[in-house]
C-alpha cells in the first residue's frame, strides 16, 4: 500500500489519464463530424464522391495508427510546418488529435454505414417520391435512423479510440498515460507489476461505463420493425 501511495504521490497519474480523456473527447468530436461527411459522400448519387470516400476509408482502415502519428510529427510538423500553437506541448497535443481523428473517422463512417443498412430501402424511395432532395432525405430521414441503428458499433469505435489515445506518445505527447507509464517503469523497475496494474485498472474504470451506457442506449433507441 505504501508503494502505491508513493507512486501516486510522485507522479501525476490522474493528470495523465485526463490528457487521454481530452484526446479522446476532441478526437471523437472531429472524427464524428468527418465520419458523417464521409458517409454522406459514400451514399451520394455522385460517383466521384462515392469513390473518394471509399478510397479514404480503405486507406485509413488499413494504415497502422502508429505510422499516422509518427507522420504527424515527422511529416506534417517537421516537413510541412503544420502548427496549431506556439507552445510545443499544445502543438503536439493537437497533432495527436488530428491523427486520431483522421484515423477514427474511417471507422465512424463504417459504423454509421452499418446503421444505414438497417433503414428500409423503401423510405429513401418514398422521400424521393415526395420530392425531397438528397440532402433533405439524408439529413431528415436516413441519418437519424442510421444513428439509432449504429449506437453499438459507434460505442465500440469510441472505446477503441480511448485505448488508441495511448499511441499519442508517438506524436510526442509526453504527459499521457503510456509516456508516464514508461517513465515510472524506468525509475521504478522493481514496481513494474504495480505500475501495470494501476494503468490497466484505470482504463477498465474508464471503459466499462462507456460499454454499459452504449448497451443501454442501443436497447433504448433500437428501431422496432
Amino acid at each position: 500500500m505504501s508503494e502505491f501511495l508513493q507512486l501516486m504521490g510522485e507522479y501525476d497519474v490522474l493528470g495523465a489519464f485526463l490528457v487521454n480523456i481530452e484526446l479522446t473527447a476532441w478526437s471523437a468530436l472531429f472524427s464524428l463530424l468527418l465520419g458523417v461527411l464521409l458517409l454522406m459522400m459514400r451514399i451520394s448519387p455522385v460517383s466521384s464522391l462515392r469513390g473518394l470516400s471509399r478510397v479514404y476509408v480503405e486507406f485509413f482502415k488499413n494504415m497502422p495508427l502508429t505510422i499516422i502519428m509518427v507522420f504527424m510529427v515527422l511529416g506534417a510538423f517537421a516537413q510541412l510546418k503544420l502548427t496549431f500553437s506556439d507552445t510545443f506541448a499544445k502543438n503536439f497535443f493537437w497533432l495527436a488529435v488530428t491523427g486520431l481523428s483522421l484515423y477514427t473517422a474511417a471507422f465512424v463512417c463504417e459504423s454509421l454505414r452499418s446503421g444505414i443498412n438497417t433503414v428500409p430501402l423503401g423510405q429513401a424511395e418514398a422521400s424521393r417520391a415526395l420530392g425531397l432532395s438528397f440532402m433533405q432525405s439524408a439529413s431528415q430521414i436516413i441519418l437519424p435512423q442510421a444513428f439509432r441503428g449504429s449506437v453499438a458499433p459507434l460505442g465500440n469505435t469510441f472505446i477503441a479510440l480511448l485505448k488508441n489515445s495511448t499511441v499519442a506518445a508517438a506524436a510526442s505527447v509526453a504527459t499521457e498515460t503510456s509516456s508516464l507509464m514508461s517513465t515510472m517503469i524506468e525509475y521504478h523497475a522493481n514496481s513494474i507489476l504495480l505500475i501495470f496494474a494501476i494503468f490497466a485498472f484505470g482504463y477498465v474504470i474508464l471503459i466499462i461505463p462507456i460499454g454499459i451506457l452504449t448497451t443501454m442506449l442501443s436497447n433504448k433507441l433500437a428501431v422496432r420493425r
